[in-house]
């Protein structure tokens, strides 16, 4: 099944918008509103550098990191039930709904990566990845797959100039 091709900024604005009904009572501290807005402000970025890889990348990652801050937040910060009100019940339910959303959402985002021709593999065979240098112990490395690089410094172009040591042909 084929998902729908979601925009970057109707993802964006979903979790704008959550993430204000979230900050909305004060029940969070600041941390929580900050972390999501500086986020959303590289997902703005993304926008704004179609072609970067490093905008999407960063804002694929800093989506993966408000997943663990955001269980964190609502998991300490959350009242006991005698202080709930509806105010902030709604407050946290958007919060709890903007952390619902946000696994899709990343979903979505590294599959726009990987339109602008982003690749992310995880290199297992490490005596034959060119990587392997940064491996250490059995540790495998992400990053990407180099195994088919070429090397453009050294061609095999003739000399500009002929070579003296070699003799000149005799003219017929």
């Amino acid at each position: 099944m084929e998902l729908p091709a979601v925009n970057l900024k109707a993802i964006i604005l979903v979790h704008w918008l959550l993430t204000m009904w979230g900050c909305m009572n004060h029940m969070f501290p600041a941390s929580y509103a900050w972390g999501n807005f500086s986020v959303l402000a590289v997902g703005i970025w993304a926008i704004a550098q179609r072609d970067s890889l490093d905008a999407i990348m960063m804002f694929l990652t800093g989506l993966l990191l408000t997943v663990l801050t955001d269980i964190i937040h609502v998991s300490v910060f959350y009242p006991p039930n005698n202080y709930l009100t509806d105010v902030k019940r709604f407050s946290i339910g958007m919060a709890i709904f903007s952390l619902l959303l946000k696994p899709m959402s990343c979903y979505l985002v590294y599959r726009m990566y990987r339109e602008r021709g982003g690749e992310y593999t995880f290199n297992i065979d490490l005596e034959s990845s060119s990587d392997s240098h940064f491996a250490h112990n059995g540790v495998t490395c992400a990053g990407r797959d180099r195994s088919t690089y070429e090397t453009i410094d050294q061609q095999d172009a003739p000399p500009q100039w002929p070579d003296s040591s070699k003799t000149a042909q005799q003219p017929y």
